[in-house]
């Protein structure tokens, strides 16, 4: 109720301060100079903070809504997931010198093997009119003694329930590198005492990439499926700033012949 009154006076004061500039917007033609100095020292002082109300409004409304999920799904999609990391905001949302098996958020983790850690990585908030996700995913590395290195992506339970060899398992990122590098995804499935491994490339040379793991010629026991992983690798990362503005996962079953 409180909170009601406070909008309705809040509404007739704002009706009230418009009508008394449009009264001194039609007299500023005859006012005094005196009068006239008051009344523009007055308005600058406004529209100053009016213009920082209006930027910050564009600016925030032009983002992609935090927590949204919208995404591009291929016909045929019976699930499509975006992990938390491009979703909402992280407590931490950053850290230097990051250890191997740093888990950045709950299903996401870093691995590497350097002995000297030189590797930052952070969330950033998207910004770009083409942006979807509402958050990227930003790794500065700098000097890399290391063999590897790789973000690691826990799908939910979802994605295995009801999975079958005749399924696609389609991986979309939108990546942008300070310079060119090699990325490799490598779909991992969990089922019972074995892990079935597709390694796959990301194609060089756009920013929006796909790729689409056939589930067909695996060994796969459909029927004790447990658990699914993506690893994301980069060949070669030294000296690079490697930005994920987002990455989505949806899976379809391959069309009967």
């Amino acid at each position: 109720m409180v909170g009601k009154i406070a909008g309705v006076l809040d509404r007739l004061l704002q009706k009230r301060v418009v009508r008394r500039w449009e009264e001194i917007a039609e007299a500023a033609a005859v006012a005094e100079p005196d009068v006239l100095r008051g009344w523009r020292s007055r308005a600058r002082s406004l529209r100053r903070q009016l213009d920082r109300v209006i930027h910050q409004a564009e600016h925030r409304l032009a983002l992609p809504v935090i927590g949204s999920n919208a995404m591009r799904k291929p016909l045929g999609t019976d699930w499509a997931w975006r992990p938390d990391l491009w979703r909402g905001p992280m407590p931490v949302p950053g850290q230097a010198s990051v250890p191997n098996r740093m888990l950045f958020c709950e299903g996401a983790t870093v691995f590497h093997d350097c002995r000297v850690s030189e590797l930052t990585v952070r969330q950033i908030r998207n910004e770009r009119e083409s942006d979807v996700a509402p958050f990227g995913f930003r790794m500065d590395v700098f000097r890399f003694d290391g063999s590897f290195l790789s973000l690691v992506i826990d799908l939910p339970e979802e994605a295995a329930r009801g999975l079958k060899l005749r399924h696609l398992i389609r991986l979309d990122a939108i990546v942008e590198l300070e310079k060119p590098l090699e990325i490799f995804a490598r779909l991992n499935v969990k089922h019972g005492p074995n892990t079935e491994q597709i390694v796959l490339e990301l194609p060089l040379g756009a920013e929006e990439v796909m790729v689409e793991f056939d589930l067909t010629y695996t060994k796969i026991n459909e029927k004790r499926i447990e658990k699914l992983w993506i690893d994301l690798i980069f060949e070669g990362p030294e000296m690079n700033q490697i930005i994920l503005r987002d990455v989505t996962v949806s899976r379809r079953p391959r069309a009967d012949m």
